[in-house]
């Protein structure tokens, strides 16, 4: 499949899974993004890390909110991103009301006043929106290549958890050679984990 065909393919599934996304009701997100912590909470991956990256919830995205906070308050290490040009810069939070503010296309990151940028070689687990994934850890992000870039600067062994509603799962992702799968798939029904043969 060449480049081109593989890009209008990918555009053809991220219209069409976020706007099945987006028609979901909030009443049935809120209850499988609580769903969805559950099991992270339980995730062997995550258990035992001391810093974790992950996002702030935008939109019709999983609200991971509560457990990052529950996280923070038990002393993990929880690091967000920001948009810096084509990469995205990490950096710790303490607070997700007071150290966040809108950035670029309105995502919550972490204020440029007092924020230190952190390598991302640090982090030792990942959680990672997407738009779409496969059960075998394939992933389509929004397209500007923001996350595949920087999990290409983790340490090879560093877990990476997607988090997404059972509805985001489609048969298979196209993929590109930049773009990095997942080690692990969590929704609200079930945990994929396909790429690790679990």
């Amino acid at each position: 499949m060449g480049s081109a065909v593989t890009k209008e393919v990918k555009t053809g599934l991220r219209s069409r899974v976020l706007a099945a996304r987006a028609e979901w009701p909030a009443e049935l997100r809120t209850a499988a993004s609580a769903a969805i912590r559950s099991k992270l909470e339980a995730l062997p991956e995550l258990r035992a890390a001391r810093a974790v990256l992950a996002y702030a919830a935008f939109g019709a995205e999983v609200d991971l909110d509560p457990w990052l906070e529950r996280l923070m308050s038990s002393g993990v290490g929880v690091f967000l991103p920001w948009v810096d040009g084509e990469r995205l810069g990490i950096a710790r939070v303490d607070n997700l009301h007071a150290d966040l503010v809108p950035g670029w296309r309105g995502v919550r990151e972490p204020r440029a006043i007092g924020r230190r940028p952190a390598r991302p070689d640090r982090v030792k687990a990942v959680v990672t929106p997407g738009v779409a994934f496969d059960r075998a850890g394939g992933r389509l992000g929004y397209g500007g290549g923001h996350f595949d870039r920087l999990l290409a600067e983790l340490t090879p062994s560093t877990p990476v958890v997607g988090v997404a509603f059972e509805l985001q799962i489609i048969p298979s992702v196209p993929n590109e050679p930049h773009d990095r799968p997942v080690d692990v798939v969590v929704t609200e029904r079930a945990v994929y984990r396909g790429r690790l043969g679990k």
